[in-house]
């Protein structure tokens, strides 16, 4: 962790000040972790006053709910990039989000952790609750739609444990490779280990 004496300045003009704060709030969370968050280093990353971000954000877990919000966010768009890039049959689908999910997560770990391993941000926020929500209604449809390919729609009991199997998948997926205990996949080139991921994915939807 620095100290405040250390950290980088970047002496705010003008421009969207929410948008400053939320970029160094990302940097202090990469840097000092969700129990050495600090709303004053942040805002002094900002190069604002000390009161700025309890101004916009209320308290530091505001300024966290927001933070997880704008995770949840750029895991969606993660996830439908690599969607896009994939076949559009159904089942390539839910490959390819699986394996954006995983992606994101190696990519952001800290974000990562504060999205789904912290009781930090507020579920309970509307907008969080509502990008939070999204991305697990888009799984849920991918998830109908391996369901409804297949000919024979399953009772929403039915698909509902499909749409945990891929889920815990890629969560459990994430989680390993992020503490570097899944090293059969971890060491790989990422474009090998990516198609192991998808693999992977497949075989969690009967």
């Amino acid at each position: 962790m620095k100290d405040d004496k250390s950290l980088p300045r970047r002496p705010y003009h003008h421009g969207d000040l929410s948008s400053a704060l939320m970029d160094a709030a990302e940097e202090e969370l990469k840097q000092c972790g969700i129990e050495g968050f600090s709303l004053r280093r942040v805002a002094k990353r900002a190069g604002v006053s000390h009161a700025a971000p309890a101004h916009h954000f209320g308290d530091v877990n505001g300024l966290l709910t927001a933070l997880a919000a704008k995770g949840f966010e750029r895991l969606i768009q993660t996830q439908r990039d690599f969607r896009r890039r994939a076949p559009s049959n159904p089942r390539k689908q839910i490959e390819a989000s699986g394996v954006g999910y995983v992606v994101f997560a190696l990519e952001n770990p800290a974000l990562f952790r504060l999205m789904f391993g912290s009781d930090r941000p507020d579920f309970g926020s509307v907008g969080l609750q509502r990008i939070a929500g999204s991305a697990f209604d888009e799984l849920v449809s991918l998830v109908s739609a391996v369901t409804n390919d297949q000919g024979s729609p399953k009772c929403d009991g039915a698909m509902m444990i499909d749409v945990a199997a891929a889920w815990a998948t890629a969560h459990g997926l994430a989680d390993l490779l992020a503490a570097g205990r899944l090293n059969t996949l971890g060491t790989l080139p990422a474009n090998i280990r990516n198609r192991r991921i998808a693999t992977i994915m497949s075989r969690a939807i009967a």
